[in-house]
């Protein structure tokens, strides 16, 4: 392992959006791709959710390591950069669009994937995380999903592979509490796999990710497509139930309460809901 894992090999920005995916490779056989928007908590932001898409496809490495910078692996959706005169659209397009290509993307990746939370996971943080296939979580970071405090309605797609993950009950409890828990907690319900002291988290993160990229590479992609499949196959819903899943999600969008709870987020204070 080389003892400086911190030098960029490649980075792709725009100098006209806040947000960078920051790629290297500190290890031979693992590529980390970092997360830097620090003046947005990690936010995801088009510029980062689109350079995960272009970036992943074309790698050719034996594992991925997805983290952040600081005190924050994402804050979720860069919910405080839409414009409220057009907010249902730019939310669509923010959410339903780049966002869903990206963790297309991560899971469509052939190779082992880690996401290594090195700060606070919130929201579409934390799905993107759940897209991966194992999580190694710094100690005192803290985890969870607000949509109930923004009056969104999450993805059915979104909310399965919560439900794979913790089952159904601590799904209900992580969306309809809304109450965000420790890394502890989220060990204990399966939420994510191992806890690392932060001292030594960037580290250890790295010797879990060599650890998979040392696996055959025909049994690693084969027992992850076999993962994939079986609980594809199970999750399958009829057209008409998706339809409706999809309906429902898309009104949230064009709802007052929706607009209510951004502005709140962005205010920084209690939302204020009409129900409707």
């Amino acid at each position: 392992m080389r003892k400086d894992n911190r030098w960029p090999k490649v980075t792709l920005s725009s100098s006209l959006t806040r947000g960078v995916l920051r790629v290297d490779e500190p290890v031979d056989g693992v590529t980390r791709l970092t997360i830097s928007n620090p003046n947005r908590r990690g936010a995801l932001d088009s510029a980062i959710l689109d350079a995960l898409t272009a970036t992943l496809p074309g790698l050719d490495t034996r594992c991925v390591v997805i983290t952040g910078e600081g005190g924050s692996f994402s804050s979720g959706y860069d919910i405080a950069s839409l414009r409220e005169e057009a907010l249902a659209e730019e939310a669509e397009k923010l959410i339903a669009h780049p966002f869903t290509e990206a963790l297309e993307a991560i899971d469509a990746c052939p190779y082992p994937t880690l996401a290594a939370l090195n700060g606070h996971t919130i929201g579409g943080g934390l799905e993107l995380a759940l897209s991966c296939d194992v999580r190694v979580a710094a100690a005192g970071i803290s985890l969870g999903m607000p949509p109930a405090k923004l009056g969104l309605v999450y993805s059915h797609t979104g909310i399965r592979k919560f439900i794979d993950a913790i089952g159904a009950p601590r799904t209900r409890e992580l969306f309809l509490v809304g109450r965000n828990i420790d890394a502890a907690t989220a060990q204990s319900w399966g939420l994510i796999n191992t806890v690392v002291e932060r001292e030594q988290f960037e580290e250890q993160a790295l010797v879990i990710a060599c650890e998979m990229a040392a696996g055959a590479p025909l049994s690693t992609r084969g027992n992850k497509r076999m993962i994939r499949a079986v609980l594809d196959a199970r999750a399958a819903l009829s057209p008409e139930l998706e339809n409706e899943l999809i309906d429902l999600r898309r009104a949230c969008f064009d709802s007052e309460d929706f607009r209510e709870g951004v502005r709140a987020f962005v205010e920084k204070r209690k939302p204020q809901w009409q129900g409707r």
